[in-house]
């Protein structure tokens, strides 16, 4: 029995979804509110309601008309009002920063006209699950389920569903939306979506809040999601991947983070075949950094601090060296064409700066806070650049799959049990783990929920 089987019972509840312009207002009723509003087409578009570039009562289904929308004349509101039918889930959350996570029983939306709903096989265990579920960044919404290198099979479509079928194994990244209006989202790059929120990430919510968003707007109605420590997930179809048959899905699954934030950041700088690729860090992405920048033809260099790591990457067919070797950095001063940093946390990239060559790229990709100072005299006397890049595209996700398949390659992973999550956690934390950990599903229906 499939693990979606055991949690497919729906029930059908009144969901009250709030127009993004309900603020205090002038004097203003329900048609005024509708027509003209690029918020609400937005809101009306995530709800499965149509791409329409004008919206007024006309557009909306008969069923929404009988309540909604309305005008709270308390509140100089407005809001849309439908029965929606739920699924329900079994995850595993976090409800505080200084907790581990336990057994969560939620609900989701059943999938709409656009969406999937997938039975989570494998999630891979990204080092952001550990940052967001302790709240590292101090934005984090609990409860916090978290999990964002999701492999299942699909096991329902909605009825505009064209790109995906029931049987199909894919995968779910970072994002599971965006605001589909910016620039960037029209040129195909929704991980820099610019719309008053940003993206909506597969868990912890929007990537700005409500909070922090102009006028308070909430675009995607919703201020947190639940990503795929779960047993279950419903996603936006032209969000969903396509596993090739020749990736084991378990390897699959850490791609859809770590490989894509890798492969982005050196197609976006063009690395190419008989470049040097100096890769710092030798962990989950430098793992996973390293094949790629081989695959694509390059000399690869990694960087470590563990030395232990030095012979785990020559069995993998890398030189390594020790990064506070000084002796060894002197002689590759001025060499590398490129150099990606993967590590995950505050770090001295300026030994680093010292070995690009002129008008050459350091790409910071692992660290997502304020990093150290850089030595601006020695990026301005030879012209070189530090950048950093975040995670990568829809288009790019599937392409890094496509190519980790034709290449034989992807990264040494460890399954595990979701009950053995928590001490994951703390060996990764440690550094006492090799490369990537991937979630086994099929254990999520042990234990009790809390």
């Amino acid at each position: 029995m499939g693990l979606y089987s055991s949690v497919q019972s729906t029930h059908a509840v009144r969901r009250t979804k709030p127009c993004l312009i309900c603020r205090p207002a002038k004097r203003l009723d329900a048609i005024q509110l509708i027509e003209g509003c690029a918020k609400l087409q937005a809101a009306a578009r995530h709800l499965g309601m149509g791409d329409s570039p004008t919206l007024d009562i006309e557009h909306f289904p008969q069923s929404w008309l009988a309540g909604a929308p309305y005008i709270d004349r308390g509140t100089q509101s407005c809001s849309l009002t439908k029965d929606i039918q739920m699924i329900k889930a079994r995850g595993y959350a976090t409800k505080h920063s200084f907790s581990g996570l336990k057994p969560f029983d939620f609900e989701r939306e059943e999938a709409g006209a656009k969406e999937v709903e997938i039975e989570v096989l494998f999630c891979g265990v990204c080092h952001s699950d550990i940052h967001q579920a302790r709240n590292e960044w101090h934005n984090t919404v609990y409860p916090s389920v978290p999990g964002h290198e999701v492999v299942g099979r699909v096991t329902k479509v909605g009825q505009a569903v064209s790109l995906h079928h029931v049987g199909d194994l894919v995968g779910v990244g970072c994002m599971i939306d965006s605001c589909r209006q910016c620039q960037p989202c029209k040129s195909g790059e929704e991980n820099y979506c610019e719309g008053p929120n940003s993206w909506l990430a597969t868990y912890n919510g929007p990537m700005v809040p409500a909070s922090m968003a102009p006028e308070g707007v909430n675009s995607y109605g919703r201020s947190n999601t639940f990503g795929g420590y779960s047993n279950v997930l419903v996603v936006k179809e032209d969000f969903v991947l396509k596993i090739p048959k020749a990736l084991k899905p378990e390897v699959a699954a850490p791609i859809l983070c770590a490989g894509v934030t890798t492969y982005s950041a050196m197609k976006q700088f063009k690395v190419t075949a008989g470049q040097k690729v100096g890769i710092v860090g030798f962990g989950g992405l430098g793992n996973m950094a390293a094949k790629i920048a081989k695959a694509l033809g390059a000399e690869v260099i990694v960087f470590t601090s563990t030395p232990e790591k030095v012979e785990e990457a020559k069995k993998l067919g890398f030189h390594a060296v020790v990064e506070n070797d000084k002796e060894a950095l002197k002689k590759l001063k001025s060499s590398f064409d490129f150099i990606l940093s993967t590590v995950p946390q505050k770090h001295d990239i300026n030994p680093f700066i010292l070995l690009l060559k002129r008008d050459c790229t350091i790409v910071v990709c692992g660290a997502l806070e304020p990093m150290a100072s850089v030595n601006n005299m020695e990026l301005a006397a030879h012209r070189k650049r530090v950048t950093g890049s975040l995670i990568g595209s829809i288009a790019d996700t599937q392409e890094i799959l496509d190519f980790c398949a034709k290449h034989a390659i992807g990264p040494d992973v460890e399954l595990i049990n979701i009950e053995d999550i928590n001490s994951a956690y703390d060996k990764i934390e440690s550094g006492d783990v090799r490369f990537r950990y991937v979630i086994d599903m099929s254990s999520i229906n042990k234990g009790s929920s809390h």
